[in-house]
């Protein structure tokens, strides 16, 4: 199922409506890796500023998107139904957040670190912080 898709199924499955709105909080989320609140405001300039937050914490309750912690602040990003499992490496110096692809070899550790502990994972997020290369090389 592509995106789009995804998109209007998990919103029909939680009796929630399919509305312009969503739809270019969704399109801007979908044509960015990841964009913080001020960001996706100004990315959805023709709709107010309490509908975009609305929205946000509508997909968020749906899993449609998730936040990736930035420090104190966050990012936003669409969650696992619509790309692959990865962490993210943020930049302390310019902010730059970087995709990293899951590994096989993390995802088993942490399982069975959580398992010696009597837990069951559900979901998890590792935040990594340090340089990006550009800003080494600066």
């Amino acid at each position: 199922m592509n995106a789009q898709k995804t998109f209007e199924h998990t919103l029909a499955k939680h009796h929630q409506s399919h509305t312009r709105t969503r739809q270019q909080v969704f399109d801007a989320l979908a044509h960015h890796a990841n964009l913080s609140m001020r960001e996706l405001t100004r990315r959805c300039s023709n709709v107010d500023r309490a509908s975009v937050y609305r929205s946000v914490k509508l997909f968020e309750q749906l899993g449609i998107i998730v936040r990736i912690p930035h420090g104190w602040k966050y990012r936003l990003e669409l969650g696992e139904a619509f790309h692959e499992h990865h962490h993210h490496a943020t930049c302390d110096t310019c902010g730059a957040s970087i995709a990293l692809p899951e590994d096989s070899t993390l995802e088993d550790r942490l399982q069975e670190l959580a398992s010696r502990r009597h837990f069951r994972l559900t979901s998890h997020q590792i935040e990594l912080h340090g340089q990006c290369q550009n800003c080494q090389n600066n």
